[in-house]
C-alpha cells in the first residue's frame, strides 16, 4: 500500500495526469521497485 487514495491511483493511470516525483516513488515503492529516472 502507498497511503494514497484510490482516485489518485486512477489518476496516475490516465494519460493526462502529470505525477510528482514522490508520488511514483511511493508507487515504485509499494511495488518494491526502484524508480530510475533518465536523461539521454
Amino acid at each position: 500500500r502507498i497511503g494514497t487514495k484510490q482516485s489518485a491511483i486512477s489518476r496516475l493511470e490516465n494519460d493526462d495526469y502529470n505525477p510528482s516525483v514522490e508520488f511514483l516513488d511511493k508507487v515504485a515503492h509499494a511495488l518494491d521497485k526502484k524508480l530510475e529516472i533518465r536523461f539521454n
